[in-house]
């Protein structure tokens, strides 16, 4: 039996999310992101590397992310930094448990640039914060986002649903639903930004096995934290995952593979200066050449 959505008041987002649950992850995650913080680090070094491609001034500047600290480092180290304001981090760590669950405290049209580094996919209402993001905004203001896709943790989730489904009878969902990368253009979109642009980079961390992988995610404050009850896993339902885990996917030295896939999202505040959108179809630049990221693809180790 799977856990579904709960309903909340009438014409409120699904409640997908526990916002308590998720701030008490990242309290426990505050002393220990330095343990396994790759994989901000690198969605991070991809947004100074997109500031650094845009020779314009942000005099205001907000950092929205789960942790902050990664972004302000990047900077910090591109050559974008002299062109960036301060970076400030209005929001307490309860709004950055749940975002989009309550209003910003950002007057409208008060930020020259927002940025939000692996956060958004806690959101009950992605398309609501963005749309908060995009109020913040001066006018031809710009957001730089990244969110983890539909492809992350795909390994773990099908063997921890198979071992608790042979142990119990039953599967409660443990990973949580992330969103499909091909729709980031379309989100910004949805939220009122102009020019939106999206791009996915996967790539493979490979682990000595499955506990190895767990103590990154908890690190990271990256465990579960649907809404309603958690049953927790019983040994029987550990142990049987770790053996499919190095069964199914284990390399012949016996290192299983986790796969991770962050999307990277920008967009504008709209502005009539701005260039028109091209016709539909008839796009020829992708984001990372556009915004002057360096692509990474493949694999990487722990």
């Amino acid at each position: 039996m799977t856990a579904s959505p709960e309903a909340s008041p009438a014409n409120a987002p699904p409640r997908i999310f526990d916002a308590r649950r998720r701030e008490a992850r990242l309290a426990r995650a505050e002393n220990r992101l330095s343990e396994a913080d790759f994989l901000h680090v690198r969605a991070a070094e991809n947004a100074a590397g997109s500031l650094e491609a845009i020779l314009r001034e942000f005099a205001v500047a907000v950092d929205l992310s789960a942790h902050p600290g990664p972004f302000a480092r990047a900077l910090a180290a591109s050559d974008a930094s002299g062109r960036v304001g301060e970076v400030v981090t209005p929001t307490s760590r309860a709004e950055r448990a749940a975002p989009g669950a309550a209003a910003l405290p950002l007057g409208e049209g008060s930020t020259d640039l927002i940025v939000s580094l692996l956060s958004l996919h806690w959101a009950n209402d992605l398309p609501g914060a963005l749309a908060q993001i995009r109020r913040a905004l001066k006018p031809d203001g710009l957001f730089i986002g990244t969110l983890f896709g539909a492809g992350t943790l795909k390994e773990l989730r099908a063997v921890l649903t198979e071992a608790e489904l042979a142990e119990r009878g039953g599967a409660q969902a443990r990973v949580s639903p992330f969103a499909d990368g091909y729709d980031g253009a379309a989100l910004l979109q949805r939220a009122g930004f102009a020019l939106p642009v999206s791009d996915v980079d996967r790539f493979t961390v490979r682990y000595p096995d499955l506990f190895a992988l767990v103590r990154d995610l908890r690190a990271m404050g990256e465990t579960n934290v649907l809404y309603g009850p958690i049953r927790p896993l019983s040994r029987a339902v550990i142990a049987r995952a770790a053996r499919l885990y190095a069964e199914r996917h284990g390399d012949a030295d016996g290192r299983i593979p986790a796969t991770f896939e962050i999307i990277h999202l920008a967009g504008w505040k709209p502005h009539e200066s701005q260039q028109k959108p091209l016709a539909r179809g008839s796009a020829k630049v992708r984001l990372a050449d556009a915004l002057g990221v360096k692509e990474m693809t493949g694999e990487e180790s722990d």
